[in-house]
């Protein structure tokens, strides 16, 4: 961790000298590949107060600053029922770093707390429903969410180690409960490494995992770990394991495919009209 004293100036330099083409480079081509950032759209930028969303905040700014033409942003904090400490965290790191917060309240930590089925995966749902809620409210017609590129790849090797299907975590979802609205995530091709390496080179102190679960059961290794894991030691080995895991969900040859669901969630066989 650097010891340094924390300067706005050089962590904003920073996004677009030192870590421009881990970080803002990256963020700019998925919001261009991707179609992430409209004109006129008012975003929701979902700040969770870890690593992740605070740099998406700050990458959302400098894109603000560059970009060619108008999109308004709100940068929304949901307290779920943080504890003191952690509140006075994000409250300081929104002085800090110059993202002004717009904070709502809900108990959705204390409604999982004593849930022992996929406690995770519940309060991923209540929260995401939270955030659509309350970004309509102030006029948004989109949330952004900060997972990386390591998200995208755990969650294809999750789905087929533990959910025996292939799917993905898309860029882009249109709401199926919240008409007329999108959740984007424009830090969808960055690194965790790198915004670890952007975290530690200037000093910032983020939140890790806030909720009462996860303080409670530390000794619990989730899935999501234990396949983290698995990929960087299969990384070691071979560097182009996480890049072809990627790839993997981009280049699907349905005429090599047993079976597949379309949208509408109908299977098809591949022997379907076949005698």
């Amino acid at each position: 961790m650097n010891t340094m004293e924390f300067s706005l100036e050089r962590a904003e330099k920073s996004i677009i000298k030192k870590f421009h083409k881990q970080l803002f480079r990256k963020f700019t081509k998925a919001v261009a590949s991707y179609n992430l950032v409209e004109p006129n759209d008012k975003i929701a930028v979902c700040i969770s107060g870890g690593k992740d969303s605070w740099l998406m905040a700050k990458l959302f700014q400098e894109l603000k600053k560059h970009h060619k033409f108008p999109f308004e942003l709100v940068f929304l904090v949901m307290d779920a029922g943080y504890n003191t400490a952690n509140r006075e965290l994000i409250e300081s790191n929104s002085q800090k770093l110059n993202v002004p917060i717009t904070v709502f309240e809900s108990d959705i930590f204390e409604n999982v707390l004593h849930i022992e089925k996929s406690p995770c995966y519940l309060c991923a749902r209540m929260r995401r429903g939270h955030l659509y809620a309350n970004a309509r409210k102030l006029g948004c017609n989109k949330i952004a969410l900060g997972h990386h590129y390591d998200d995208v790849i755990e969650t294809i090797l999750m789905g087929m180690l533990y959910g025996g299907q292939v799917q993905t975590m898309l860029p882009v979802l249109d709401s199926s409960n919240f008409k007329g609205m999108k959740l984007i995530r424009p830090m969808y091709l960055i690194r965790e490494k790198d915004i670890i390496a952007w975290r530690d080179y200037n000093g910032l102190e983020f939140l890790r995992c806030a909720c009462k679960f996860t303080a409670e059961k530390q000794e619990e290794e989730g899935k999501r770990l234990k396949v983290k894991k698995l990929i960087r030691a299969l990384a070691e080995d071979d560097p182009e394991i996480e890049q072809n895991i990627f790839k993997s969900v981009e280049n699907v040859n349905l005429s090599t495919i047993i079976a597949y669901k379309d949208k509408d969630g109908i299977k098809h066989y591949f022997n379907d009209g076949k005698q």
